[in-house]
């Protein structure tokens, strides 16, 4: 992966960098803590200037993450809940607190949400399903993932040779999140097995 990155990064230059950041949004195994410490190494080398390294990538991001929108839009409230009605042990209730949490915290949600490994592509989705104001939307975004960038491209600028640490470190952070995220769904699946089984107990007597 980091032979082609090197490879789009030599043949675009900055352009390259978001390009492969925004491609990223759209396929997750393509991780920003490689690309984005690699693009500021690569910039400390003189092969790319560091500020449009900063607006090529943030660039990216916001289009990825306006794709990831529009997939959101698409879908709509509709289908989301016809598709909720169809999976297995989730209920029309559990999206309607999801919409209702969105509601109350959603540009909080999507800003912080661009600087959380996992969350970083998908949060897009729910503000597009919920349709929350484009220029919104976007200025949140572009907020949030130049944050996210910036400190991830400085990283690898000012490592130089030693920018594979940042993957490193990064890689414990998404590992944790990615557990976490497990156990919560090991926690919801063991809760609402314990409440059908109470209702059938209950139906039964």
């Amino acid at each position: 992966m980091t032979d082609w990155l090197i490879g789009l990064m030599e043949s675009l230059g900055a352009v390259g960098a978001g390009l492969a950041i925004a491609l990223e949004n759209l396929f997750p195994p393509l991780p920003s803590e490689v690309i984005l410490p690699l693009a500021g190494f690569t910039a400390s080398r003189g092969n790319m200037d560091l500020l449009d390294v900063l607006v090529c990538t943030t660039l990216g991001s916001v289009i990825g993450a306006l794709a990831l929108y529009a997939v959101g839009a698409m879908l709509g409230r509709e289908r989301t809940l016809a598709i909720a009605s169809k999976l297995p042990l989730i209920k029309i209730s559990d999206i309607e607190k999801t919409e209702a949490f969105f509601q109350r915290h959603g540009r909080k949600t999507v800003f912080f949400g661009r600087m959380i490994p996992i969350f970083r592509s998908l949060i897009s989705i729910p503000a597009g399903v919920e349709r929350m104001p484009l220029p919104i939307f976007t200025l949140l975004t572009t907020a949030g993932s130049l944050i996210w960038n910036t400190v991830f491209v400085m990283a690898g600028y000012l490592l130089g040779d030693q920018w594979h640490l940042v993957e490193t470190y990064a890689g414990i952070g998404s590992k944790v999140v990615l557990g976490l995220v497990a156990l919560a769904v090991v926690i919801f699946i063991v809760i609402r097995l314990t409440e059908r089984r109470k209702g059938r107990h209950a139906s039964r007597r």
